[in-house]
């Protein structure tokens, strides 16, 4: 990813948005772009919504136990509220924000700052989720992240479901979801 020198003096803001099947490793990327910005010294605030408490009420947690500290909040106005003096916003599982996520991040972009976001694409149906994608029309760098597909090992992009629950929004991991590639997930 090239960004362009800032000559100015004034921060240029962004947004990054990371996405992918669930197991793909966005928060894993979310996490290890946030500890990259803490070593810059540069000052981060880092948000989730306040109904994921999988792994932590407080902190965002990789599949594979990696985490870091963030504030659950529970809407996305409220980040606008929270942000101070951050010179980088790191916002996880943005598919469960309300329909305001896309206008914060655009807002926090034209103040001058770094948002990186990380979320599921697309729900258990293969359809698009939540706010994803006008935060992906909003974007200004996009990386897609892929699984590998638990029946043949081909690259995955969908998360498969593994219960019976009709509900879009269902908590779970291992034991509720597995990645699948397009033929595995359709049969």
């Amino acid at each position: 990813m090239f960004i362009e020198p800032n000559t100015s003096g004034l921060r240029r803001g962004s947004i990054e948005v990371i996405c992918g099947s669930m197991f793909s490793g966005k928060t894993e990327e979310l996490i290890r772009r946030l500890k990259r910005v803490k070593i810059a010294n540069q000052s981060v605030a880092i948000f989730k919504p306040a109904l994921d408490t999988r792994y932590d009420k407080q902190q965002i947690v990789s599949h594979d136990t990696n985490a870091i500290d963030s504030k659950p909040v529970e809407s996305a106005r409220t980040i606008l509220e929270l942000v101070g003096n951050a010179e980088v916003i790191g916002i996880d599982e943005a598919q469960f924000f309300d329909d305001q996520i896309p206008d914060v991040c655009d807002e926090l972009a034209k103040r001058g700052i770094r948002v990186i976001v990380a979320g599921l694409d697309m729900d258990y149906l293969g359809k698009p989720f939540g706010q994803m994608p006008s935060l992906l029309a909003k974007a200004d760098f996009v990386t897609k992240l892929h699984a590998i597909c638990v029946k043949c090992g081909h690259i995955a992009n969908y998360s498969y479901r593994k219960v019976a629950n009709d509900a879009q929004v269902m908590l779970g991991a291992k034991d509720s979801y597995e990645p699948r590639c397009r033929s595995c997930y359709e049969e």
